[in-house]
């Protein structure tokens, strides 16, 4: 197991402005066997907020989010969206992502999502917009958290 890196110890000001969210379904046989690896990834990144959500459960609060294949991520810093799609259900793919993220500065990561056109149209997604800390904590509050 990898050490808890440590841009995010509870004393670093980037700590809890990092949300990951799964979307999947309880159905999906490659979601249940990356289940375990996810909540492996959220205890090495203690200080983000990791969620796991049905996307068939939790239909209504997900709005029109377009989810085609699994696991799809959702990754992000403060209201910015880093990374929304899918990803490769190998836990040290998600780790790689998120340690890259850590890395950048606020100013950073300001450029990087509006750096593609991919990227800024998830910033003017309303239902990725919507899917902040808050409505997370709310849906999860039913739902798994880590």
């Amino acid at each position: 197991m990898s050490p808890v890196p440590q841009q995010l110890e509870n004393t670093d000001p980037t700590a809890g402005e990092f949300v990951v969210v799964c979307l999947c379904a309880e159905w999906c046989g490659v979601c249940r066997e990356y289940r375990d690896g996810f909540k492996e990834v959220a205890r090495q990144f203690p200080a983000a907020a990791f969620h796991w959500l049905d996307i068939e459960e939790h239909a209504d609060e997900l709005g029109d989010l377009d989810v085609e294949n699994f696991p799809t991520l959702l990754i992000k810093r403060r209201q910015w969206t880093l990374y929304f799609g899918t990803m490769l259900p190998t836990p040290s793919h998600l780790r790689r992502t998120l340690e890259a993220f850590l890395e950048q500065t606020a100013e950073q990561c300001q450029k990087y999502v509006s750096s593609g056109v991919e990227r800024r149209c998830w910033q003017e997604d309303l239902d990725l917009q919507r899917l902040g800390k808050d409505e997370l904590r709310r849906i999860c509050s039913r739902a798994e958290g880590f």
